[in-house]
């Protein structure tokens, strides 16, 4: 089969079109015949191991799984002699972050429990932009936010992958939503359903604002903690879900420390695949609550150059790679 590989970290540059062998599925595993993929910061990460720590997971000298990808949506070609929800035909999609990647490629082996039955209302393009974001938004509102209808929810960065998810599926838990975006993008969060859209361009989103919010998901768009944490009103919670590095580490940090008296909480929301999530959002798309918002559509043989689009930092939604005709 076709695959994107790398054989060691580094920029985009690094990754080739190669002929490999085509994976057989364990006892628990599905085979897919690869319809679409997208492409997360989680690739772009893990092509460079950023954080250097990351290679604690992956391999400290060499990448462990030459073929990157976490987001599949394609028919299944096979099945494991234990797999028990999916037959050959089925077309389903999710999120292999367990893996560490293989997406990237016409075929890829992938366990059972990480997959859920497209949305007949999807494309498999449209499915492929919905796994890791979706249930990054869903876990860091229902799971960590704790979100009930009518609170008021704080969507910093409201217009990337995991934002233009958070802003819907936060719409559909009835909170009243406050999406925080650059002035390109304020009529895109609108057009998601948000009550009140901020542009930070043009003013801090924060700025004076004291006990306001339920829940804050911040996604990209830094604010020191204390601001945060000045911006929740008593029992508010507020849940890290993206940034650099540095911004994840200071959390790590002093996140604890920040919120350490009162009754406001801090999370930092961990990135981990959820078939039970993903069923919930696959039903608010069956039921027309979520559409993933798509920016671009790339062939298997350009990934790097989607990677570095999303790199660039100015993608709307999801980058999404067509692989199968």
């Amino acid at each position: 089969m076709k695959a994107i590989v790398r054989h060691a970290y580094g920029s985009p540059d690094i990754l080739q079109v190669t002929e490999v062998e085509t994976p057989t599925p364990k006892d628990d595993e599905v085979l897919i015949k690869v319809q679409a993929t997208s492409v997360n910061a989680a690739d772009w990460r893990m092509l460079r191991a950023d954080p250097f720590l990351a290679r604690l997971d992956s391999g400290l000298f060499t990448p462990r799984n030459k073929i990157l990808g976490v987001d599949v949506a394609g028919t299944v070609e096979a099945t494991g002699s234990a797999v028990k929800q999916f037959r050959v035909g089925d077309e389903v999609f999710g999120n292999i972050f367990d893996l560490r990647g293989g997406a990237f490629a016409e075929y890829v082996a992938a366990p059972e429990r990480l997959l859920v039955r497209k949305p007949a209302n999807l494309t498999f393009q449209q499915a492929a932009a919905v796994p890791l974001a979706a249930v990054t938004a869903s876990r860091g509102l229902r799971h960590y936010g704790q979100t009930k209808p009518n609170q008021k929810v704080l969507i910093n960065g409201a217009s990337g992958g995991v934002g233009t998810f958070a802003v819907q599926i936060a719409k559909a838990l009835g909170a009243d939503v406050t999406a925080v975006v650059s002035t390109r993008n304020v009529e895109l969060a609108r057009s998601l359903g948000a009550d009140h859209v901020v542009d930070y361009k043009h003013k801090d989103p924060l700025a004076g604002i004291a006990a306001r919010y339920d829940v804050i998901l911040a996604v990209n768009g830094y604010q020191p903690l204390a601001t945060y944490r000045q911006a929740l009103r008593p029992g508010g919670i507020y849940v890290m879900a993206g940034g650099s590095a540095a911004q994840v580490f200071q959390a790590m940090l002093f996140g604890a420390w920040t919120f350490r008296t009162g009754d406001r909480k801090f999370s930092l929301l961990e990135t981990k695949p959820s078939q039970e999530d993903l069923a919930f959002v696959a039903g608010l798309i069956e039921a027309g609550q979520v559409t993933p918002v798509i920016d671009r559509c790339y062939p298997l043989e350009a990934v790097p150059e989607a990677i570095r689009y999303l790199e660039a930092g100015q993608v709307r939604g999801k980058v999404v790679i067509g692989v199968a005709g």
